[in-house]
């Protein structure tokens, strides 16, 4: 699984890449499982698709996600507030909701910054 683009030599080793808009998707994180580990590209899909889906069911109940030395998926709730429609300058009132948010660790901050 390529995480970050210009890990050239972490690339190899896995066998991995991403795709040609420097995105890396659900599809180039299947490739990687199916060559590296081993296992058919149907079986590799299954495996990304059953792990995104605990992410998110586990998301969906209220859980943090945490991932070490990846970073952590985290729900907050925000308060109602007073916006400005920027077009007219009107408030408006912004209702309480749920966001989710990442926060990435440590490590993988150090490794973004080395690029």
């Amino acid at each position: 699984m390529q995480i970050i683009r210009g890990d050239d030599q972490w690339a190899k080793k896995w066998g991995c890449s991403m795709s040609d808009n420097g995105t890396l998707t659900r599809a180039d994180l299947a490739e990687s499982v199916n060559r590296h580990v081993g296992l058919s590209r149907a079986e590799a899909a299954a495996l990304v698709e059953s792990i995104l889906e605990h992410m998110s069911t586990a998301l969906a109940r209220g859980e943090n996600v945490k991932i070490s030395s990846f970073g952590t998926f985290v729900l907050r709730d925000k308060t109602e507030r007073m916006g400005r429609n920027p077009k007219t300058g009107v408030e408006v009132p912004i209702e309480p909701r749920r966001v989710l948010t990442f926060r990435a660790s440590q490590t993988m901050r150090d490794r973004v910054a080395s690029i």
